[in-house]
């Protein structure tokens, strides 16, 4: 079983907020430290303001060295599809081949207005999802030396070199997800390596796991060779009072957070992973960790649940 970190930057943390927890989680043995990429704060004011996920993860490219980093989720609305591709790539190379690419369709209507980014219905967003990983994959794919083309529904990509490539071969590894029934499951089967339930139920995960078997299956794809993830709160404590004031300080409430999320002591934890492996077969485990200068939080986790793991 595989733990993450994730964090929620936009929340309100700066560069060396992040920066201090990737290095905890790289030296505590976590697999991954992965971010958020929102430009607005949720239920808070989020001083000092947003960073950019990608800008963020090319410097801590240069100052990590084994954990892998990515995005949970880059939304297409953000980024044209060709320059994201090159972003990516290049934090590729800048971490040797460290780099995962969580993209979605988007939500949060209120950031792109108060950073005037357009954003489309739900199907228009579909839309540029389906043509952005169109064109990441089909631009890291190109053979050197060649040229890369498409028309799709959003955009048209005329003549490229398709450069820069990344490290990882064939491409750094594609995070797909979320509960949509039908162009979700559709997309992840064609060209996800990974598929995340973000917050979800155990019931939901099950049936959404299902569709996207289906999905695999309808185009001759071993469903078994998209691998599962999911991402939940976590809120450990070695005794009930350190539990609470962990949930006190990210303004949770901790009944709440044991029923949808991993909350409670070590011990708790561990079974909590075990039902959640047993009833769901996902693999991977998003730890999304709230309260960023809580480094003791990450080192706990990673002394008392991972090796029981």
């Amino acid at each position: 079983m595989d733990l993450r970190i994730f964090t929620e930057p936009q929340q309100g943390a700066t560069y060396d907020d992040q920066l201090r927890l990737a290095r905890t989680a790289e030296e505590c043995g976590y697999s991954a430290f992965f971010r958020s990429d929102h430009f607005l704060a949720m239920g808070r004011e989020g001083s000092p303001g947003p960073t950019d996920s990608w800008i963020t993860l090319g410097a801590l490219a240069r100052e990590t060295s084994t954990i892998r980093l990515g995005t949970l989720v880059t939304s297409v609305t953000f980024r044209h599809p060709g320059l994201l591709a090159v972003s990516v790539a290049q934090v590729d190379e800048m971490s040797g081949g460290r780099v995962e690419l969580g993209i979605g369709a988007g939500w949060f209507a209120q950031e792109h207005a108060a950073y005037g980014i357009p954003f489309a219905d739900a199907p228009g967003r579909f839309d540029q999802l389906e043509d952005a990983l169109e064109v990441v994959t089909g631009m890291w794919s190109t053979p050197a030396g060649e040229r890369f083309g498409y028309q799709g529904r959003t955009v048209t990509i005329t003549d490229s070199p398709a450069l820069p490539k990344p490290v990882q071969d064939p491409r750094p590894p594609i995070i797909l997800g979320g509960g949509g029934k039908r162009r979700t499951p559709a997309l992840t089967a064609r060209f996800a390596d990974e598929f995340n339930m973000a917050f979800p139920t155990i019931e939901d995960t099950v049936a959404q796991f299902a569709r996207v078997d289906r999905a695999c299956e309808a185009i001759g794809r071993e469903p078994s060779s998209v691998l599962r993830s999911v991402a939940l709160v976590a809120c450990v404590g070695r005794d009930e009072a350190e539990v609470r004031r962990r949930a006190d300080a990210i303004g949770r409430d901790v009944d709440e957070l044991r029923a949808n999320g991993l909350a409670g002591t070590p011990a708790e934890v561990v079974d909590r992973l075990g039902t959640w492996r047993e009833r769901t077969g996902a693999e991977r485990y998003y730890l999304q960790m709230l309260d960023l200068s809580d480094l003791a939080h990450t080192e706990l986790v990673a002394a008392e649940v991972l090796p029981q793991l």
